[in-house]
């Protein structure tokens, strides 16, 4: 009888270890599914500018998960979600790190955001630019090691530019054999780190590090925004139509709910993001009917090697077709153009 029981004990034991592995234990691989949509209201704080206009902004999110082998099989039976390596998600960067890069990608995005709204609406600001923000540094970069993930490059031998943009073009005139100086800020320090160029995968010369312009808007209508725990840049354009809704108080969405996503660039450009077919999902569960969807057009190169390529509009018209019927997608390229298309559409 001691033996039975003892039996009944163990096999009860390893049965709840193999649920608990089921369960927990993580997988290389990362699951997407859609997220929400999100009244811009709760993010968006103007002391002087409140928003008594009716109708919603809404922010749209997916939700990334580290799969598990149960959450790996359930995935493959939901229609909404998709499996992708931890390599293709993080780009072989740890989670911390991962994270930290889309915390200031979401602010840059903000910063963006207020200027282009206050810029359209031609209300003051002052836009600085502090550097570069350094979001990955290659393997066989010569600065691996000193130069990390979150710091801000400065300078490049002395010289000061205003864009990523401008150092990119710089480096890529000079020589492979060239050892060039980087000026950086590192937890409010200011090192140097000296380092021979490489070649880059476009076959210009470079430093091997992927950087974006780090700047700091401020304005004279004072404009608050968290995200709270929502990262990346994808909220840029939703973001501006909300602070310029507010600052110049005119009625913009007639009382509809009005979701969307895309990247807000300096020129006020909107870019193209991932997982919008996820957010189309999340929008109509809470009731959009117009969704504002990125519109870049591919390049003749791009279709030459991705002949089925899709825009992000092609793919949300497609989404929304199946899914959300009654909703009218709407492509956008720029943020006057989201602007002009709810005043002359009530």
């Amino acid at each position: 009888m001691k033996k039975r029981r003892w039996g009944w004990w163990l096999g009860g034991l390893a049965g709840l270890i193999i649920l608990l592995l089921l369960r927990f234990a993580p997988l290389n691989s990362y699951i997407e599914t859609p997220g929400t949509a999100d009244n811009l209201r709760n993010f968006v704080t103007m002391p002087t500018r409140p928003d008594h206009q009716k109708g919603d902004f809404m922010i749209t999110s997916v939700y990334l998960q580290r799969a598990t082998p149960l959450s790996w099989v359930w995935a493959h039976f939901d229609p909404h979600a998709s499996i992708d390596s931890a390599a293709d998600v993080t780009g072989g960067q740890s989670g911390t790190t991962y994270n930290k890069v889309q915390q200031f990608y979401m602010q840059s995005a903000i910063n963006e955001a207020i200027a282009t709204a206050y810029q359209t609406a031609h209300s003051q600001y002052t836009k600085k630019y502090l550097g570069i923000y350094v979001l990955n540094v290659t393997k066989n970069s010569h600065f691996n090691g000193e130069i990390k993930v979150g710091d801000t490059i400065t300078k490049i031998d002395g010289v000061h530019y205003n864009s990523a943009a401008g150092y990119q073009k710089a480096l890529a005139k000079r020589k492979l054999t060239d050892r060039v100086n980087v000026t950086y800020e590192h937890n409010g320090k200011t090192k140097t780190a000296k380092g021979a160029l490489i070649r880059l995968p476009d076959g210009r010369s470079g430093i091997g590090i992927t950087l974006t312009d780090n700047v700091k808007v401020t304005t004279k209508i004072p404009v608050m925004v968290n995200p709270g725990e929502i990262g990346g840049p994808s909220g840029g354009l939703m973001f501006s139509l909300q602070i310029y809704q507010q600052l110049t108080n005119e009625n913009l969405r007639h009382g509809q709910k009005i979701a969307g996503t895309g990247t807000i660039g300096p020129d006020g450009s909107v870019g193209e993001i991932g997982g919008i077919d996820k957010k189309i999902v999340a929008a109509n569960k809470a009731g959009a009917k117009i969704f504002f969807a990125p519109y870049v057009k591919p390049t003749k190169e791009l279709l030459k090697y991705e002949p089925d390529h899709m825009t992000n509009y092609q793919l949300a018209k497609k989404t929304a077709k199946k899914y959300a019927p009654k909703m009218k997608v709407v492509p956008v390229s720029s943020f006057k153009q989201a602007v002009r298309y709810l005043q002359t559409h009530h």
